[in-house]
């Protein structure tokens, strides 16, 4: 009886490791950091830094102080990557979803929040940011307006990842109701990140939410997505927009945006680590 036991356990043991060997395997080149360190310096900081990539195209004296406000050395964004890796220990996972506020789950943890205009791009990141967890249920669909809920992320014991409804169109009828609500009440939110077309640049629909930031006093960042979408001139045009949005307009909102592109991976790397650190996982000094 015992050997029986034994030899079941050993088989269950080498069928988890064939599974995750398997699951590993199939994870996207550019999703973990050690294959980008692998690279040539010009294509490592293409994909790690899409600001300071685009540096070299703007003409001599435009500011591009910030450009690095955020500037961690490539150890700790590899550290940071490891909050995104899940482990016996550490379980990363859809939790819960709500759409009102007696709904939401009780969690201490600091959290995050990330919001945008439907369709632009918004559960494609977050299914890039977990694409070292496949296995995170991460619903994205071709259809603008699919997510109606609040849905919860938990990332172990340290953080809490909130997508949120898309603005704009098909948006839930108590979208501001729902979102307001959150925003108001919810203590152990760190930062929210406010999704912004990379093509399109800042839209009519974007002030709802802006507005809203601003008037709760809310800490937010805007993040800039696809754009691998955008050619070089179209996206140097919205960068500098909203920088300049930002310094002249808001007071709640970091100075530096972040550029990402889900499919390709550019800037993926570094919300991450941004991601460990306001949630206080990831104390940096050298920024």
């Amino acid at each position: 009886m015992f050997y029986l036991q034994k030899t079941r356990k050993l088989f269950e043991a080498n069928w988890l490791l064939r599974r995750y060997a398997a699951t590993w395997k199939s994870l996207p080149e550019k999703a973990s950091f050690a294959n980008i360190l692998r690279m040539d310096h010009k294509t490592l900081t293409k994909l790690t830094f899409p600001l300071q990539d685009l540096e070299r195209y703007l003409v001599s004296g435009v500011n591009t102080e910030n450009f690095r406000i955020f500037n961690p050395s490539l150890d700790y964004i590899q550290w940071a990557e490891l909050l995104f890796r899940p482990s016996k220990d550490h379980a990363i996972d859809y939790f819960s979803s709500a759409i009102r506020m007696d709904h939401v789950p009780l969690l201490s943890q600091p959290e995050v929040c990330f919001m945008g205009r439907s369709n632009v791009g918004k559960s494609c990141l977050i299914k890039a940011l977990f694409s070292l967890a496949p296995e995170v249920e991460v619903r994205v669909s071709k259809t603008p307006g699919h997510t109606k809920k609040l849905n919860f992320f938990k990332v172990g014991k340290c953080f809490t990842l909130v997508d949120m409804p898309g603005y704009g169109y098909r948006a839930p009828e108590d979208f501001t109701e729902m979102v307001e609500a959150y925003l108001q009440e919810r203590k152990n939110l760190k930062r929210t990140f406010l999704l912004v077309d990379g093509v399109t640049g800042i839209q009519e629909a974007d002030n709802i939410a802006i507005d809203m930031l601003e008037e709760f006093g809310i800490p937010y960042v805007f993040v800039l997505t696809k754009i691998d979408k955008a050619s070089k001139g179209l996206l140097l045009k919205n960068v500098l927009a909203i920088q300049d949005f930002v310094e002249q307009r808001t007071q709640g909102c970091f100075p530096q945006l972040f550029p990402v592109s889900s499919i390709e991976y550019f800037g993926i790397h570094l919300l991450r680590c941004f991601i460990a650190h306001v949630t206080g996982n990831l104390p940096i000094t050298e920024t």
